[in-house]
C-alpha cells in the first residue's frame, strides 16, 4: 500500500516549481503546501498545478502560511534572497550572507520540526547546517552531487552504466572521488580537469541559458524524499552533519533510515575532503560569528 504523505514548499522560484512539479507526479505525495515571500508566486503556481491536476490528477495543492509547514511530513526550502551573482567562481556560496538572513527566519518559524527537511538553498552545506542548528529540527539533509553524467558524456557511455560520487563541498571545493568510480562495474579512467571542469562550468552554463538552475537540484531533491519516506531504498550522495560540520558524503536509505557509508579515499582525495570540510566551517563561522541571529 502506498504511503500518503504532506509535502511544504518553501520558495515558488525556479527551483520550488520545478520541485512541485516533480512531486504532483509522485503517488506518495497526496497533499503539497507552497508558499512563498512573494504571495502572487506561491498563488499562481499552486493555480497552475490545480489546472494540471483536473487533467492528470496528483496531489492537493494549496497555498500555505508560514504556521501550516509545521504539519507537513518534510518540508523542502529553496528560497532565494534578492541579490546579484556576479561570481565566475564560487558561484554557489555567493548568497551567503543573503540567504542565510533568510534561512534564519524560517528556522525560528520551524524550531522543533519534527519531520524530514531538505535544503536546496545555496550554499547548501553551510544552510543546512545553520537551518539545523537554529531549528532544531529532526532531521536537516542539503542536496549533493555525482559524477555520473559528466563522466558519462565523456566516455560515451549510458549514464546508468557509472557510478561514482562527487562528496565533500556542494560547489567548487568538491571532492571528485576517481578512485572508486566505475562503469559496467569496472573501474574507470577519470579525466580529473576534464570532469572539475564540466562540474564547474555547468551552473554557469545553466545560468546563461535559462536564468537559474533547477530540474538537477529539483531531481535530487524528489528522489531523496523517496527514500528518507522509505518510498524505496538506495543511495544517494547528501550533505549530513559530520562531525559538526555539514558536507555531502555517500548515505545509504533502508526503510527511510540513513547510514553514512564513506568512500574508500586516496591521497588526493583526502586531502581534498579534509580542505572541503575546513572551507565550509569557516563559511559557517562567517554567518555566525556573533551566535545565532533573533529573527523572533
Amino acid at each position: 500500500m502506498t504511503r500518503r504523505y504532506t509535502v511544504g514548499v518553501i520558495g515558488a522560484g525556479a527551483v520550488g516549481q520545478t520541485v512541485a512539479a516533480l512531486l504532483a507526479a509522485e503517488p506518495w505525495c497526496t497533499r503539497l503546501l507552497v508558499t512563498s515571500r512573494a504571495p502572487d508566486a506561491a498563488c499562481g503556481l499552486v493555480t497552475d498545478l490545480e489546472e494540471a491536476r483536473q487533467l492528470v490528477g496528483g496531489p492537493h495543492v494549496f497555498t500555505a502560511i508560514r504556521a501550516d509547514m509545521a504539519d507537513a511530513d518534510a518540508l523542502v526550502i529553496c528560497p532565494r534572497a534578492h541579490f546579484t551573482n556576479t561570481r565566475s567562481a564560487d558561484v554557489r556560496m555567493a548568497g551567503l550572507a543573503a540567504n542565510a538572513t533568510v534561512i534564519a527566519e524560517w528556522a525560528h518559524t520551524l524550531t522543533g520540526y519534527p519531520g524530514i527537511v531538505v535544503m536546496v538553498t545555496n550554499p547548501v552545506d553551510v544552510l543546512a547546517r545553520y537551518f539545523a542548528d537554529l531549528s532544531r529540527a529532526r532531521q536537516v539533509v542539503g542536496i549533493g552531487s555525482a559524477t555520473d553524467t559528466a563522466l558519462a558524456q565523456h566516455h560515451r557511455v549510458p549514464v546508468e552504466t557509472v557510478e561514482g560520487y562527487v562528496i565533500g563541498e556542494h560547489g567548487d571545493s568538491a571532492v571528485i572521488c576517481a578512485s572508486s568510480t566505475t562503469i559496467n562495474g569496472r573501474p574507470a579512467v577519470v579525466p580529473l580537469d576534464v570532469v572539475t571542469a564540466e562540474l564547474r562550468d555547468r551552473p554557469r552554463r545553466i545560468n546563461s541559458g535559462i536564468g537559474r538552475v533547477r530540474n538537477g537540484p529539483a531531481a535530487a531533491t524528489v528522489s531523496a524524499l523517496r527514500k528518507l519516506l522509505a518510498i524505496e531504498d538506495g543511495t544517494d550522495v547528501l550533505s549530513v552533519n559530520r562531525g559538526g560540520v555539514w558536507l555531502g558524503i555517500r548515505v545509504q536509505i533502508a526503510s527511510g533510515q540513513p547510514t553514512v557509508t564513506p568512500l574508500p579515499l586516496n591521497e588526493r582525495e583526502t586531502a581534498q575532503f579534509i580542505a572541503a570540510r575546513a572551507k565550509l566551517g569557516a563559511a559557517y563561522r562567517n554567518i555566525n560569528r556573533e551566535g545565532a541571529p533573533s529573527c523572533r
